[in-house]
Parts: C-alpha cells; structure tokens; sequence
C-alpha cells in the first residue's frame, strides 16, 4: 500500500535537499533545526520522502515480559481447554507456576490470537415500507408525555394522545390528565379509519403483562367494536411508528419550548390553536401542499 506524504515528510525532504546543495550548518540556520536533528534525518534519507516518515518507537522486548515458557504453558492450557473462562483459565496456570496476573493473561492471549473470533452478525435487511394508498388506511397513534416545565401546577400532569393519517399527513390532537386505556379508548372514539397503529405501552395493549396478557384493554375493545385493526409495532423499535414520533419532536421545538399551562382547559385550547396550525402547514412529502390541502383532494 502507497503511504501518503505527511506535512512533516515534506517538509523534511525540503530540509535533506538543502543540507545536501548548502551544508549542515547553513541549513541548521535557515530552518532553525539543530545539526544533530539534520545528521539523525539525513542518515535515514535514501533520496525518496517516503523514507522520511516516523518510526514506530515501541520498544522489540521488555525485560519483564512473558518467557517462552509461559507462552508455551498459556498455549497449551488454551488447546486443551478453549471453552475455558478468563478466570479460571488463570487460575489453572497459577496451580502450574503461573505468576503474572490476570490483566498481563488477557493482554498477552489478545496479542496471541487465543480468544474466539466473535460472530458476524446478519446485516438487519428491513422490509419494504408498505405506501399508504387512500385517507384512513392506516393511522399511527401515540402519546407524548408534556414537559413538566410546561406546566404551572406542580401537581398537574399533562398528556397529549396524537393520530396521525399515514397518507395524508392529517393529524389529530387531544388533552388528556392521565396516560391509561380509558384515555386511548376515549381519544379513538372520534376517529374512522381502517387500522390503527400504535407501540406496546400498557395504554394501548396488555401485551407485555404478566398477570393479563390475554385481557383486552379497553382500547383494544373499543377498536373491536368499531372494526378497526389494532397493529402493533415490533418491541423497542419507535422507527415503525416513525411519523408520529417526528411530529412530536416537532411539537416540542415548535409548540412547547414556547407555550405555559395553567390548567387541562387551558391546555387543551392551546392545543387546538396547534393542531390546525400544524394542519395547515406546507410539507414536501405531500408536494408542499397543507395536510387539509392534500386530505381535501379525496374528500
């Protein structure tokens, strides 16, 4: 491999090439370098600039370094045992006249090659995202906790439940005192669409209970009975939800960095401001037409 030349290198060859033409000690003046520093490079130089690269400066041996004995001894304790532990790999050799410790084992067997080469992992292949085609396919639901330096009320505890049409971009706000299923199933109640699509929180399914995991929730119920399909996202994996999530960041940076409550009433008329302004919003995946704008072409 072709090593690329360095500033230093350079400069060095400028330095070789004027000693060689002037002398030492006129290019010691010149380039303000010591005649030791021009014989040490000079001696190096060879006429190319690649010889005028750093060395590595570690030492070839040290005086307390492993013994070929000790080599020996770790490279057959680890042939014949290669499932063995860190630990009590080092403590077999220690019953054997083994005396360094355990982080000099480590360091020497990682320099040996003695540890199992871990596992290549399958490259995650993510599956094609399936384009909604129509208003009301699919809507993608969550709940955003607000920001506790949002609210007057030290005891007040705020909750914003958020839909949001996955094809036309429409979105849906409400207030909520609390983050439960009653909240879920109440929020859903004004919404008509196809299949709703929420994470694995407990207000939404009892999918990770222990005592309940085959109870419906309330929101679950309430979907049923309004035939809608309740599809939830893979666990610990809020990219599946993806625009719901990015509204909120967009809430947070556009409505409450900015924005004080007082009370649920209070908060919940702020939030209506938001949402229509919010609706009405120009986006570049909708051809930088509102999400009413687009939502009106299929009305």
């Amino acid at each position: 491999m072709r090593k690329s030349i360095t500033q230093d290198m350079a400069y060095r060859q400028s330095l070789m090439k004027y000693a060689e033409k002037y002398g030492v000690s006129r290019a010691s003046r010149k380039y303000n370098k010591s005649r030791s520093y021009i014989y040490f490079w000079k001696a190096r130089w060879d006429g190319t600039v690649q010889s005028l690269a750093c060395q590595s400066r570690r030492p070839h041996s040290h005086p307390n370094q492993h013994t070929e004995a000790e080599l020996k001894l770790i490279r057959d304790m680890r042939r014949r045992n290669p499932r063995l532990g860190m630990v009590e790999l080092w403590h077999r050799l220690r019953q054997r006249g083994y005396t360094r410790r355990p982080e000099s084992l480590f360091r020497v067997m990682r320099k040996l090659g003695l540890f199992p080469q871990a596992e290549e992992k399958p490259a995650c292949k993510p599956k094609p995202y399936e384009q909604m085609t129509y208003p009301g396919q699919r809507v993608q639901v969550d709940v955003k906790v607000v920001p506790r330096r949002c609210i007057a009320d030290p005891e007040l505890r705020l909750f914003q439940y958020t839909a949001i049409d996955e094809f036309t971009r429409l979105r849906f706000l409400a207030a909520y005192p609390e983050q439960s299923t009653f909240s879920s199933a109440d929020f859903r109640r004004g919404i008509r669409v196809e299949c709703v699509q929420t994470d694995n929180g407990f207000e939404f399914t009892n999918r990770f209970s222990n005592s309940r995991r085959e109870l419906p929730t309330l929101f679950e119920a309430t979907a049923a009975q309004l035939d809608i399909r309740h599809k939830l996202i893979r666990p610990y994996t809020p990219r599946h939800n993806g625009k719901v999530e990015r509204s909120h960041r967009e809430d947070q940076k556009r409505f409450y960095s900015c924005h004080s409550f007082y009370s649920l009433d209070d908060f919940a008329k702020q939030l209506a401001v938001h949402n229509r302004r919010s609706n009405n919003f120009p986006m570049r995946p909708l051809g930088w037409l509102s999400p009413s704008e687009f939502t009106v072409q299929y009305v």
